[in-house]
């Protein structure tokens, strides 16, 4: 069976390839790239940085040579990209994309990032260094769930659906609150009753959550073979350490076993269990949209029918 997309040659209309971790997303935006000379926007917050390559699933160069891709590997990993900062970045590549008569797709599984782009920001206040340092010194000294804690007594709504390990988020919704008084949720509810900026098209391949974890675990193993923890060693011993992808799903797990707090032994099995956590928040977002799921058939073409705006 093949899905049909009805685009409108609408600047206000954005196809964006969207599933969990470990779902194909670049194999099929690659597949549409090429059916419709277009290209790749990157959605996501660890391939955007340099030199984080293997953990974070980037493109290899064949699939760079089938399809360009925007948005990967352009940051140095001690630079710190946000939400904001991704959609002004992904906008100016949807503008030349087009301008060169070619078609973006939207690629990743950083859904803050696509929501970003897609419907805009909350307007919550921008981010300190200031109090991120404050933050940064409180977390070194009483520790992530500590931090958590807090976090949950001045946005209930927010911690819940936070992971205690997920610094980066609880450390915005704290700076949130500490610069403007008010949890994150309700910004986040103020800006759900806004209109979108695009009109998004979400695509994407349904696996049962059986078959996800059976992939999670192959890639894990693959990645682990291909020398996902001799990347890691390198990325420190070059002063990375302590930057924002190393915080991520994998990542971390393998800093854990180098710094002697886990073993080697249940590495695997750590990343696989972080990842479908993950996989599983991922999820949460993807009810809340509208997506058009394609079975996982190699053979199956997505066709894409695509007309002029009515006058």
């Amino acid at each position: 069976m093949s899905a049909s997309f009805l685009l409108e040659t609408d600047d206000n209309v954005l196809l964006c390839v969207v599933g969990p971790t470990a779902s194909q997303k670049t194999a099929l935006a690659i597949r549409l790239c090429e059916q419709w000379d277009g290209e790749v926007i990157g959605a996501d917050s660890v391939q955007i940085y340099q030199h984080f390559d293997i953990g974070s699933g980037k493109p290899t160069a064949r699939e760079l040579a089938q399809a360009a891709h925007h948005l990967v590997g352009i940051v140095d990993p001690r630079e710190p990209v946000d939400a904001a900062r991704y959609a002004q970045l992904a906008e100016a590549s949807i503008r030349d994309v087009r301008a060169r008569g070619k078609v973006p797709i939207v690629c990743g599984g950083t859904f803050l990032w696509v929501r970003s782009l897609v419907y805009g920001l909350a307007p919550a206040p921008p981010a300190s260094p200031i109090v991120r340092k404050k933050l940064d010194k409180e977390r070194e000294q009483w520790g992530d769930a500590a931090m958590h804690a807090r976090l949950q007594q001045v946005d209930p709504i927010t911690a819940r659906r936070l992971n205690p390990r997920d610094w980066v988020r609880v450390q915005r919704a704290l700076e949130v609150f500490d610069l403007s008084g008010r949890p994150l949720s309700e910004f986040h509810q103020e800006h759900q009753r806004q209109a979108p900026r695009y009109q998004p098209r979400f695509v994407g391949i349904r696996w049962t959550p059986a078959e996800l974890e059976t992939r999670i675990r192959h890639r894990v193993r693959s990645w682990l073979a291909s020398g996902w923890i001799e990347e890691v060693e390198s990325l420190i011993a070059r002063g990375y350490r302590h930057t924002r992808p190393m915080a991520s799903v994998g990542y971390r797990q393998i800093v854990d076993v180098l710094e002697g707090r886990e073993s080697h032994e249940q590495l695997l099995d750590q990343i696989v269990r972080a990842t479908k956590v993950f996989a599983r928040r991922q999820r949460t977002w993807l009810r809340e949209v509208d997506v058009q799921w394609l079975d996982p058939d190699s053979s199956e073409r997505p066709t894409l029918e695509l007309r002029e705006k009515d006058d």
